[in-house]
């Protein structure tokens, strides 16, 4: 009896995962929908078109974060990459990935 060898790696479909970032700007005057902008730009070279949640929290002094919630394919896991590209945009003093979650369904 033969058996034909299956390679299952191609058939398992990676999973969505769900990540959101905390963007903090270099001051509390910079414009925070411009920088969103910038930011969902990044996020799209990296992610492809998906869906986007922004949130602002306020830190202290008058400083907001920019927290902005995104859908990728876990197959792309180097988000270093990422946060570097957006840490590199101007008026961004830092970027952090507060949550990573896998997607259900």
């Amino acid at each position: 009896m033969y058996v034909r060898p299956v390679h299952f790696l191609a058939l398992i479909n990676m999973a969505k995962v769900v990540i959101t970032l905390k963007v903090m700007p270099e001051s509390p005057d910079v414009d925070l929908n411009k920088l969103e902008h910038e930011v969902i730009k990044e996020i799209k070279k990296f992610a492809g078109e998906t869906e986007f949640k922004k949130e602002i929290e306020p830190v202290a002094f008058g400083l907001k974060a920019l927290k902005i919630t995104f859908v990728s394919d876990e197959s792309k896991s180097n988000f270093d990459e990422l946060e570097n590209n957006i840490r590199n945009l101007n008026d961004v003093n830092s970027v952090e990935i507060v949550d990573v979650r896998r997607a259900i369904g």
